[in-house]
C-alpha cells in the first residue's frame, strides 16, 4: 500500500468514526426526548385561527357595511390609463389630479424615460440578487454619488424601497440598549424600524423643540446611543421641522439627528436640495439624511445620506441592503436623471412653491381648514369626518378633481382630510377649479350632516354575520 493510499485509508476511517459519533449523539438525543415526551399528559391540538375570524379582518368588513348604507364607493386603488401627473386619465376621461408625488414633473420627462430605456438595453430590468452577491451597476454608484452631492456630504446608499429604507436603517444602528425620540407625526416606516431594532421609544409634541428637550431632560444616561427622528415636510399635514432649533438642541445634548426628507428634496430650498438649503445649514451638521426616490425623481426606492463610516456600517449591516435585491438599474437610472433635471432646472422648484403657495391662500380664501401647511409640496383639506372625506373625494370626481382622502387610522378619527399634493406642472385655473369644487362640494356635504353619524350601527351590527358569511362562500 503506497503513503498516499494510507493517507486516503485513515481520512475515511476519521470521517466513518465522526459519523458514527454524531449517530449516536442523535439518537441518545431522540430517546431522552421521546422519554421526556412520554411523561408529559398529551396536549389538545392546536387549531390555527382563519383569517376570517381575525378581529382585523372583522374591522375592514365593518367598513365595508358603514359605507355600504351611506351610499359610499371605495376611493382607493382608482385604475390610471397612462401616467400621472398634473393631469391623468381614468376610464378614458381626463382628471386634474392631486394624488401624485411628481413634483418636479421628472416622471413623464423625455430625457427619464429615454435613460430609463438605455439602461435597459444595457442591464436588463433586474439588479438579480444583493449588490453583494450580484456585484455593482455603474449607475448605482453614480447615483449614490450624485445624492451624497446634493445633501454636500460624504456618501450615500440606495435601497430598494423608500419604507424599508428606515426600517432597515434604524433597525440596524439601534438595539435594545438605545432611545429613539421622534416627533409624534412621524412616518410609519420610522415606527417600523423602531419597533424591530427593539429600541425604547419615545415621542414628542409635533414639531415642538421645548417638547423634546423635556424628554431629553428626564432621561437615564443608561441608553448607549439616543437617535431623534424628523421630518422635513410633514407628509400629512404639509408643514415644515422647525430644524435650526433641532440642530441647537443637538449639540447640546448629542444625540443623532436623522431627518427624513421623503417629501423635502426637489421642494425646500432656492435649488430644491431639500431642508439645510431652506435654512442655511451645514448639512453635515445632520448625522443621517433619508429620503425616498419616488417622488421628486420619479423612480422608487429610497436612500441614506451621510458620513462615509455611516454608509460603511449600512452596507455593511443593514439588512435591508445585505440581504435584498439591489435597486434595478432601470429604476436607478431614472432618478439619477431626476437628480440632474433638479440640479439643472431650479424653475421646476420655483413653480412647485408659487403653485403650492396660491393653492394655500386659495383654499384659506374659501373657508377651508388646511391645518399646518406652509403651501409647499402638500396642502391637507381637514374634513373632519372619514366618511365625510371618502364621499368628498368621490364626488370631486365628477367636477374632474382626483384627490385622495386621507382617513382612520392614518390619522385620528376627527382629523380625517383630502390630501392635495401639488406640482410644478398645476396650472392656476387647475388649481383655483379644484379649490372651487372642493369647498362647494364639503358645503353641501356638511348641510346634508353626512357622515359616520348618520350610519345606523344597530343596523349595521345586524348586517355584520349576514356578511360574514357571504365572504366566506
Amino acid at each position: 500500500m503506497t503513503e498516499s493510499s494510507n493517507g486516503n485509508g485513515q481520512d475515511s476511517g476519521r470521517r466513518a468514526g465522526l459519523l458514527d459519533q454524531m449517530r449516536h449523539a442523535n439518537e441518545s438525543s431522540g430517546r431522552n426526548r421521546m422519554a421526556r415526551m412520554n411523561r408529559q399528559p398529551a396536549q389538545a391540538i392546536r387549531q390555527a385561527v382563519k383569517f376570517d375570524e381575525l378581529p382585523e379582518y372583522k374591522r375592514v368588513v365593518a367598513q365595508k357595511i358603514g359605507a355600504q348604507m351611506v351610499g359610499i364607493d371605495n376611493p382607493f386603488y382608482r385604475s390610471h390609463d397612462r401616467a400621472a401627473g398634473a393631469t391623468t386619465v381614468m376610464s378614458g376621461k381626463e382628471f386634474a389630479n392631486f394624488a401624485s408625488y411628481d413634483y418636479l414633473a421628472t416622471n413623464t420627462d423625455p430625457l427619464v424615460n429615454e435613460r430609463a430605456k438605455e439602461a435597459i438595453d444595457r442591464f436588463g430590468i433586474s439588479a438579480s440578487a444583493s449588490r453583494l452577491v450580484a456585484g455593482e451597476r455603474a449607475v448605482h454608484v453614480e447615483l449614490e454619488q450624485a445624492l451624497a452631492k446634493v445633501y454636500g456630504v460624504d456618501a450615500a446608499v440606495c435601497f430598494v424601497s423608500g419604507y424599508l429604507t428606515n426600517v432597515a436603517a434604524i433597525s440596524c444602528l439601534m438595539g435594545p440598549q438605545d432611545l429613539v425620540i421622534h416627533d409624534e407625526f412621524i412616518h410609519n416606516s420610522a415606527l417600523a424600524g423602531i419597533k424591530q431594532s427593539g429600541a425604547a421609544r419615545r415621542l414628542f409634541k409635533h414639531n415642538d423643540v421645548a417638547s423634546l428637550e423635556a424628554v431629553l431632560k428626564t432621561l437615564s444616561s443608561d441608553f448607549r446611543r439616543i437617535l431623534v427622528i424628523v421630518e422635513g415636510v410633514y407628509s400629512m399635514d404639509g408643514d415644515i421641522a422647525d430644524l435650526p432649533a433641532f440642530v441647537e438642541l443637538r449639540s447640546r445634548y448629542g444625540f443623532w439627528l436623522m431627518v427624513d426628507e421623503a417629501h423635502s428634496l426637489g421642494v425646500l430650498g432656492a435649488s430644491g436640495r431639500g431642508s439645510f438649503e431652506h435654512y442655511g445649514i451645514d448639512p453635515r451638521e445632520i448625522d443621517i439624511w433619508m429620503g425616498t426616490l419616488s417622488k421628486t425623481t420619479s423612480s422608487c426606492g429610497g436612500y441614506i445620506a451621510g458620513s462615509q463610516a455611516l454608509i460603511d456600517v449600512l452596507k455593511a449591516d443593514a439588512g435591508g441592503f445585505v440581504y435584498s435585491v439591489g435597486l434595478a438599474p432601470v429604476l436607478a437610472a431614472a432618478a439619477l436623471t431626476g437628480l440632474e433635471i433638479l440640479e439643472r432646472e431650479p424653475q421646476r422648484t420655483a413653480d412647485l412653491r408659487k403653485n403650492g403657495s396660491l393653492f394655500l391662500q386659495l383654499a384659506k380664501d374659501a373657508g377651508l381648514d388646511t391645518g399646518l401647511a406652509t403651501g409647499y409640496s402638500v396642502v391637507p383639506v381637514i374634513v373632519g369626518d372619514s366618511a365625510r372625506a371618502v364621499q368628498l373625494s368621490n364626488e370631486l370626481l365628477e367636477d374632474g378633481v382626483n384627490a385622495l382622502p386621507i382617513i382612520h387610522p392614518a390619522v385620528p378619527e376627527g382629523l380625517a382630510r383630502l390630501r392635495f399634493f401639488i406640482t410644478c406642472n398645476h396650472s392656476e385655473a387647475q388649481i383655483a377649479h379644484a379649490v372651487q369644487a372642493t369647498a362647494k362640494r364639503l358645503k353641501a356635504l356638511e348641510e346634508r350632516n353626512f357622515g359616520l353619524g348618520s350610519i345606523d350601527m344597530e343596523k349595521m351590527m345586524q348586517l355584520l354575520p349576514d356578511i360574514q358569511t357571504a365572504g366566506k362562500s
